[in-house]
């Protein structure tokens, strides 16, 4: 064992994970194969309980009107300012964002045919969400987030980090028990999904009235039509107004945002069919397909929790030291009409790696919007590309995958297999990713509601439901289960 340890140097930071695995909470596999029915049982009350966590309020705080560093990435994070999903999914996103990028750079050394290694690195990945949970109820509470740390106390701090910790430790186990197969899907995107369509039907019919100077107005842009309309005697003024007021959502954002999801749904059925056959069965043919967005919302989830751990430490720096200039660079950060809470990016990287809110910043500022557009796309390409040799569905994976099913492509031999899936694979995937990113790009300058981040990831993550719906009641296409 010595030996064996000494020759693969690398697998000892796995090897030093395993003590700790049996003290970590786990949802044991299923034992039967768990019925549709049964999945969309779990998957509900998990979403349930998701729900619930998001509307209760943390005990102790003091003031819920400080800085907030993720204030403009929580709908995507799927986190509730001042609740118990004040976390969200940002450890859990963060920490197989880390063990990817580790194990794909071969800092980490893991062999995913081995059943051992898959363990291994699940429960280093977990090991890795609980500490990063652990880290950032630390510093929310010494950050200053809920009031100053001298005024709350060393109990009251004491037990937000309790409360922090216990709902990130629920977040992990809920979405283990959607990946294990007693659900539909995964936990991450099941959240995010419900968090952004809550944030877009919120948006689209909320009746909160706001005072903005010009009178009171309806926050929803579909309500504050109808009154537009019904008090305004002018009504081509009211109209215009209901379709390009400022500062709160409008028909067009509504309309951008309706445009991106039949615009993500139709680029979902583009795909290359390759053709393939069995060894052992003659006559027995098939097709394995490798779709255009071949790694799926990804890209745009790793991006996300790249941008989000920026924003956060970029914030905090810029709290403690204004006046640094390197903190500068990083990023500066003003106070929006919401006061500290909607503070956003003003200059500096931080700044640049920021969406454009409409076509007007757009015009404004075109530095800004080309950079943006620039650092999406290649961001996206890269980790599109990354994670297919970290997930197990490179050319080689794949090619590896049909020669157990004793399948070979029609017209090539066995020995050229992962060649031939090597021409369209990483093209797939890198492409794939830059058209995510575009869309995200189009969504972002259109101004639809809920970030163009937030609706890519809503859209994709609805249509595997779909697929999900139809392969289970044996459909062909996702959307003939509701024709």
């Amino acid at each position: 064992f010595r030996g064996r340890a000494m020759s693969s140097g690398k697998l000892r930071f796995l090897q030093l994970v395993k003590p700790v695995l049996c003290v970590l909470p786990e949802v044991a596999q299923p034992e039967r194969k768990i019925p549709f029915k049964e999945k969309i049982l779990w998957t509900s009350i998990t979403l349930f309980i998701f729900l619930v966590c998001c509307q209760i309020p943390l005990y102790g705080i003091k003031t819920n009107k400080s800085s907030d560093p993720f204030y403009w990435m929580r709908v995507i994070l799927a986190s509730n300012r001042g609740t118990l999903m004040e976390l969200g999914i940002s450890p859990i996103v963060t920490s197989s964002l880390v063990m990817q990028l580790l194990a794909g750079s071969k800092i980490i050394d893991v062999d995913h045919s081995l059943k051992e290694d898959r363990a291994l690195f699940s429960g280093a990945q977990k090991l890795f969400g609980i500490l990063i949970t652990v880290g950032e109820a630390v510093a929310y509470v010494i950050s200053g987030m809920y009031g100053d740390v001298r005024e709350l106390g060393a109990g009251n701090s004491i037990l937000i980090i309790i409360q922090l910790f216990v709902a990130g430790l629920i977040v992990i186990i809920l979405d283990e028990l959607l990946q294990k197969g007693y659900g539909l899907g995964s936990g991450i995107s099941l959240f995010i999904a419900t968090n952004i369509c809550e944030t877009i039907v919120w948006k689209s019919f909320s009746p909160t009235t706001i005072n903005t100077g010009r009178g009171t107005e309806f926050e929803g842009a579909v309500i504050a039509l109808f009154h537009l309309l019904i008090t305004r005697n002018d009504k081509v003024r009211a109209l215009k107004e209901a379709f390009y007021r400022s500062n709160l959502p409008n028909l067009t954002n509504l309309m951008a945002t309706v445009l991106v999801f039949v615009f993500v749904i139709y680029f979902q059925g583009f795909r290359v069919d390759l053709p393939v056959k069995y060894r052992s069965q003659r006559g027995m043919q098939g097709t394995y397909p490798i779709k255009l967005f071949y790694t799926s919302n990804m890209p745009i989830i790793l991006q996300t929790a790249l941008v989000s751990n920026l924003y956060f430490l970029s914030q905090l720096l810029f709290k403690r030291y204004p006046g640094n200039i390197i903190v500068r660079l990083i990023g500066v950060w003003q106070d929006g009409e919401g006061g500290p809470a909607t503070s956003s990016p003003v200059a500096g990287l931080a700044y640049y790696i920021s969406p454009p809110n409409s076509l007007t910043e757009v015009t404004e500022d075109p530095l800004h919007a080309l950079i943006y557009l620039t650092f999406i796309l290649v961001s996206c390409a890269l980790f599109s590309k990354t994670w297919i040799e970290v997930s197990g569905s490179s050319a080689k994976d794949v090619a590896k995958q049909l020669r157990d099913q004793n399948m070979v492509m029609k017209g090539h031999r066995d020995s050229s297999l992962a060649h031939e899936l090597n021409r369209y694979i990483p093209t797939a995937a890198a492409f794939g990713g830059m058209c995510i990113g575009a869309l995200t790009v189009i969504a972002d300058f259109m101004g639809a509601i809920g970030s163009g981040t937030g609706i890519l990831l809503a859209v994709t993550t609805i249509y595997q439901y779909f697929e999900t719906f139809a392969k289970e009641s044996g459909s062909d296409s996702a959307m003939s289960v509701f024709m």
